[in-house]
C-alpha cells in the first residue's frame, strides 16, 4: 500500500514510515523543511516538502493521488501558541481531508488525543485547552465525512518508553499512558483492518496484544 503520511516527520510518522516500509508498503511523508528529509529516508519513506499551513486543497491533492490511505499525524507541537493549535491540528486535518476526498482516497486515518470531546476544565492552560478544542473540533469534521473510511485513534499520555506491543484499545478506555512505539504500531494495524471504520478508539497501554484489540475492534 501507498500510505501518505501528514505531518511526517513528528515522532509517531517517523515509527510509522519504519514499521510501513518493512512490511513492504511504501510511506510517504508529508514535511514542512527540506532539512527534514533525510530523517524520512533513513526511516524507509518517501520525502515530499508540503506545508499543511499554506497548501490549497488542489496542490494538496496532487500529493495524494494514487494513495491507498492517508494519515493525519500533524501537530504544531511544544512551544506553539494558540494560533498554531488551530491552523495545525484542526485546520489542517480538515485540508487533508479536503484534499483525501478530491484525490478519491477513501480510508483516512488521524492521530488524536484521548478526552477531547469534551470542554477543557476551567483551570486548563490556555494553550492546551486550545490544543484540545482543536483537536476535537477536527474530530468532530472528519466524523462528518461521508466520503472517507476514517478511523479517529486517541492516544493517552504520550512516552518514549519501548514498545510492549499490549495496549488497551476501546471506544472508551479511561486515561493512561502509553508508548509512541505502541502508537504507531496500533496505527499500522489499522491501516490493515478496513472494518475499523466509522470508528472513535482511545488508546492506552493494556494487557491485549496490538492484533488481538484490533480484531477485537474490528470484529464491533
Amino acid at each position: 500500500m501507498r500510505i501518505v503520511i501528514a505531518g511526517g516527520h513528528g515522532q509517531i510518522a517517523l515509527r510509522l514510515a519504519a514499521l510501513l516500509a518493512a512490511r513492504g508498503d511504501e510511506p510517504v511523508g508529508l514535511i514542512r523543511k527540506p532539512a527534514q528529509a533525510d530523517d524520512l529516508v533513513a526511516a524507509g519513506a518517501e520525502p515530499v516538502v508540503c506545508d499543511l499551513e499554506a497548501a490549497s486543497v488542489d496542490e494538496l491533492a496532487k500529493h495524494l493521488a494514487g494513495a491507498d490511505a492517508v494519515v493525519f499525524a500533524a501537530g504544531a507541537g511544544p512551544g506553539s501558541g494558540i494560533a498554531r493549535k488551530d491552523t495545525v491540528d484542526r485546520a489542517a486535518a480538515a485540508l487533508c481531508a479536503d484534499a483525501a476526498e478530491q484525490a478519491g482516497v477513501r480510508r483516512f486515518l488521524v492521530v488524536s488525543a484521548i478526552g477531547v470531546d469534551h470542554e477543557p476544565p476551567a483551570d486548563t492552560d490556555e494553550v492546551f485547552a486550545a490544543y484540545l478544542r482543536a483537536k476535537g473540533a477536527a474530530d468532530a469534521d472528519i466524523r462528518g465525512r461521508a466520503a472517507l473510511d476514517w478511523t479517529i485513534l486517541r492516544p493517552g499520555r504520550l512516552t518514549d518508553d519501548p514498545g510492549t506491543g499490549l495496549v488497551s484499545l476501546a471506544e472508551h478506555t479511561g486515561r493512561g499512558p502509553v508508548t509512541r512505539d505502541d502508537v504507531a504500531a496500533v496505527l499500522a494495524a489499522l491501516l490493515t483492518a478496513p472494518a475499523t471504520a466509522g470508528h472513535s478508539l482511545d488508546l492506552i497501554g493494556g494487557s491485549t496484544p496490538i492484533p488481538a484489540a484490533v480484531a477485537a475492534v474490528a470484529g464491533a
